[in-house]
């Protein structure tokens, strides 16, 4: 089953929050020289044309990137965020918004490497042709969920693997708390991080608990709701699940959340959470 595209939700307040932490993590492993390894098991096209019809469709990045743009009182790790989008649109207009491996790709030094899974007949060769190069990126059609078995350790000994599935099955849930399992049993030093859809508050809370239920330690969850997440259909908000966060996250997130739940909040029962799974 391969509905799902991207396209339609590029640069929404689901696609903030990842792409920030995404970003926040490629700060911290450039910090040392060592070379790093990164993982996208749902890597979609890399690029998003925000004036294709797919995007246009609905705009939800008109109430997501759109309302950050232009803002003077971003927190740091949100301009810096920011930034980046603007530097892939030099003309001052929100032309094009990135995905997770351009947002990495940002950041990328000669000697990282990136391993980008896309099942999807029409997005694995746009995101090819994004990544021509070999030695920057292997662009690979396959199961990323099986990538996490295959790839894991990598050379690099440092690494960062984003699961980021479209939860449109929903064997999708346990996949992704399986993968987890595997892949810290193979190279529990690597930082995961799992984004996941809060469509209501019993599904967004079972899986949750499963991660928990792993007993894997340093886990730290940030979500970010724009309503009530039980007053209408859809996605009221998202969350990100990292393992092995880098040590800055958790204070920086004490600055972004609470500001993004007011900026893109829907209603008057926008809410996050901040808190530890699983503690060291």
């Amino acid at each position: 089953m391969l509905s799902y595209r991207h396209i339609y939700h590029a640069g929404n307040h689901a696609d903030i929050l990842k792409h920030l932490v995404v970003s926040q993590v490629c700060r911290h492993l450039t910090k040392k020289d060592a070379p790093f390894f990164y993982l996208d098991t749902h890597a979609g096209i890399g690029l998003y044309e925000l004036a294709s019809d797919q995007a246009q469709l609905n705009q939800e990045y008109d109430t997501g990137i759109s309302r950050l743009m232009e803002r003077s009182d971003l927190p740091e790790p949100l301009e810096q965020f920011v930034d980046l989008v603007k530097d892939l649109n030099p003309e001052a207009k929100l032309n094009v918004y990135p995905g997770s491996p351009m947002v990495v790709n940002h950041y990328l030094r000669q000697k990282d490497k990136l391993h980008l899974c896309e099942l999807h007949p029409n997005d694995y060769p746009l995101l090819a042709s994004l990544f021509p190069k070999k030695r920057v990126a292997n662009v690979v059609k396959e199961d990323g969920f099986q990538a996490v078995k295959s790839m894991l350790p990598p050379p690099q000994k440092r690494g960062f693997v984003l699961m980021d599935p479209p939860y449109e099955v929903k064997t999708d849930y346990q996949k992704v708390v399986k993968a987890l399992e595997e892949g810290h049993k193979r190279f529990s030093q690597g930082t995961y991080a799992i984004w996941y859809p809060v469509l209501n508050r019993r599904q967004a809370d079972q899986l949750l608990n499963a991660v928990e239920a792993t007993k894997i330690r340093n886990t730290l969850l940030l979500e970010l709701n724009i309503r009530g997440t039980e007053t209408k259909r859809g996605m009221a908000g998202s969350g990100m699940i990292i393992v092995n966060p880098p040590w800055t996250l958790e204070k920086e997130a004490e600055t972004f959340l609470p500001y993004l739940s007011d900026v893109l909040a829907e209603d008057q029962d926008a809410h996050f959470q901040l808190r530890w799974i699983t503690p060291e």
